[in-house]
């Protein structure tokens, strides 16, 4: 009886200790994906959303006001620089044009009076049949009604224009784009000038305004290369080049962006005005360097993981962290690696791995699969 207690107590405490042991960390069975530093081409681009415009959009309105009585052009209408496009009822300054024309008759015909009765009185003063009073007062009566012609007939000029504006005419040669009023409709051009059309002239070269990201900005630089899509042709790659950076900033929820505008060359007028590219601007190229993939560099050990010798708490500006292996591949050698430009696939070496060296990318078995951007296990810098 005692025996058969020994032997149960023998086999738990066996049972305990394999259990203990089943529960206890074993860097040894972990396994890792890896990749291998090679050599490529790496191309850096800055990306942004923006809109296509025409170089140069002219809105055309009324300087008069008055009802709309001819629309010459519809959209997309081609249109020549003095071109008619369109008519405002002319009848009201028409009037105010005879008006002023009376009014400046009949100021002339005061001059005249005014003159004639000047020289009576320069023939009467000899002879003491007028006075210096009444001389000097025939002057002063010339005086104003000239002064009247010269009143009168800025009038008409004015009355004039305002006829002239009742004609409507390109201002530039380009395409119309936009239509925004009907025959019949009244404007009135009291506070502010009514637009009648917009203008392009000429889509055959058009701008993207495109902003950019403040942390961005500094990498973007005029004469740099880019390329863009828009959703109307998905399979196509349009190029243009950045002419313009300006330092205007636009702050929207608390995100401050900066203009950039880029050259486009629409020679088949396939873009249209208002349309969205989204844009890549090529803002660092390598050719033929030290190249890996950015899973290697953003690598994060499980905690299970063994390793051959310590890695480093904190990194410096432009280091990263990677790791070998080491013991046949049972335990992870730290790597510092000084990175250079990354086309969001591959990270640029500069220091640190040889061609051919392998970097673990993942963990496949025996503990947490590592992720998120490479650092040294317990909280490191990685950068």
């Amino acid at each position: 009886m005692k025996r058969s207690r020994s032997n149960l107590s023998i086999a738990a405490l066996i049972v305990l200790l394999a259990a203990a042991a089943g529960c206890a960390p074993r860097g040894g069975d972990n396994s890792y994906d890896t990749a291998k530093v090679g050599r490529g081409d790496l191309m850096q681009y800055v990306t942004a959303s923006g809109t296509l415009s025409a170089v140069v959009s002219v809105d055309v309105g009324s300087q008069v006001s008055g009802k709309v009585s001819a629309l010459k052009v519809d959209f997309n209408d081609h249109v020549k620089k003095g071109q008619l496009i369109a008519e405002i009822d002319p009848s009201v300054y028409q009037a105010a044009q005879r008006q002023a024309e009376g009014d400046l008759a009949s100021a002339r015909a005061s001059v005249v009076l005014k003159r004639q009765n000047l020289e009576r009185k320069k023939i009467l003063l000899p002879q003491k049949a007028a006075s210096q009073l009444d001389l000097d007062q025939a002057i002063a009566d010339l005086a104003q009604a000239e002064a009247t012609v010269v009143i009168k007939q800025a009038a008409l000029d004015s009355a004039k224009a305002n006829l002239g504006y009742c004609t409507i005419t390109s201002p530039v040669d380009g395409i119309v784009i936009s239509r925004k009023v009907n025959v019949g409709q009244t404007l009135v051009a009291a506070m502010s000038t009514p637009v009648l059309f917009t203008i392009a002239q000429d889509i055959t070269k058009m701008h993207i305004s495109a902003p950019v990201s403040e942390a961005d900005i500094g990498q973007v630089k005029v004469g740099q290369s880019v390329k863009f899509n828009v959703d109307a042709f998905p399979d196509e790659v349009f190029n243009g080049k950045v002419i313009q950076v300006r330092k205007a900033p636009t702050t929207t929820s608390n995100v401050v962006t900066y203009e950039v505008i880029i050259d486009v060359d629409n020679p088949e007028q396939k873009l249209f005005p208002g349309m969205t590219a989204d844009v890549s601007i090529l803002v660092a190229g390598r050719r033929n360097k030290l190249k890996v993939s950015n899973a290697a560099l953003r690598y994060v050990p499980p905690d299970t993981a063994a390793y051959e010798g310590t890695p480093p708490t904190k990194l410096s500006t432009g280091q990263r962290l990677a790791y070998t292996l080491a013991d046949n591949g049972k335990k992870l050698k730290p790597l510092i690696v000084n990175a250079g430009i990354t086309d969001g696939v591959d990270t640029e070496i500069l220091e640190g791995a040889n061609e051919g060296m392998v970097l673990v990318t993942a963990t496949r078995t025996g503990g947490a699969k590592g992720g998120g951007f490479g650092g040294p296990p317990g909280g490191g810098q990685g950068l």
